[in-house]
């Protein structure tokens, strides 16, 4: 095991083993043992008493952030030439059709999230075993299959993320940067707490919320008082 840095030894100090931290208090310590040259991301991981292999246990939602996600977005709009000027308008990166195509089957993905119109979905539909691995595919679901592109990219611009329960009953998503004050930490960390608490499958049994841990990129995770969450 590698040896600690004197700002990991000054963090680790700083958390009280065992304990949980209100979502207040939790989001003011983080700024206190993250030590970061970098803006670093806030994260939130959520266990859920789910099993994500049946379908009536899956756990997925949308959901936008008061305060955005701290980061650029790239988007890229997949449409017919008569909803380029739409999707420009509304601040996309990258619009086009066929030329992007062929740059993403050459394995171009130097974007966080696609949006296209349904009427090129087949044309996108071939690119899934490329996009799905990294989260990229467009979805019906997720708001990012849409005639209304303009609409899409401004949400996403805004701060809209998805998320999704992973194969071990987690979900992993980040809500901020560690810039952020720790009010915009809570209030964007209790819409996706909220979100998901709101998103219970009936088909699951017993305790929904196993644990919340909140931490940055390189800080130690600080478990979170479930009740310390309230539900809108």
């Amino acid at each position: 095991m590698s040896k600690l840095t004197k700002n990991q030894k000054i963090a680790y100090a700083k958390v009280e083993a065992g304990k949980a931290y209100k979502l207040a208090e939790a989001a003011a310590l983080l700024k206190e043992i993250s030590f970061t040259k970098f803006d670093a991301s806030v994260d939130v991981d959520v266990r859920l008493g789910v099993d994500p292999r049946k379908a009536n246990q899956m756990v997925r939602g949308v959901v936008t952030l008061p305060h955005g996600t701290g980061k650029k977005v790239r988007v890229l709009v997949l449409c017919t030439p008569e909803k380029e000027a739409e999707a420009q308008a509304a601040g996309a990166d990258f619009v086009g059709l066929d030329e992007y195509v062929d740059k993403i089957k050459a394995g171009w993905t130097d974007v966080d999230v696609i949006i296209c119109t349904p009427n090129v979905m087949g044309k996108v539909g071939a690119l899934g075993r490329i996009l799905g691995p990294r989260g990229l595919m467009p979805n019906p679901k997720t708001g990012t299959v849409t005639m209304e592109v303009g609409k899409a990219v401004q949400e996403v611009k805004a701060g809209k993320i998805d998320f999704k329960v992973d194969k071990f009953g987690i979900i992993h998503t980040s809500v901020g940067k560690i810039s952020f004050t720790p009010e915009q930490i809570v209030e964007n960390a209790k819409e996706v707490l909220n979100t998901i608490i709101k998103l219970k499958p009936s088909a699951a049994k017993g305790s929904y919320v196993k644990s919340i841990y909140l931490s940055t990129t390189m800080s130690p995770g600080l478990q979170i008082d479930s009740k310390s969450v309230e539900t809108k």
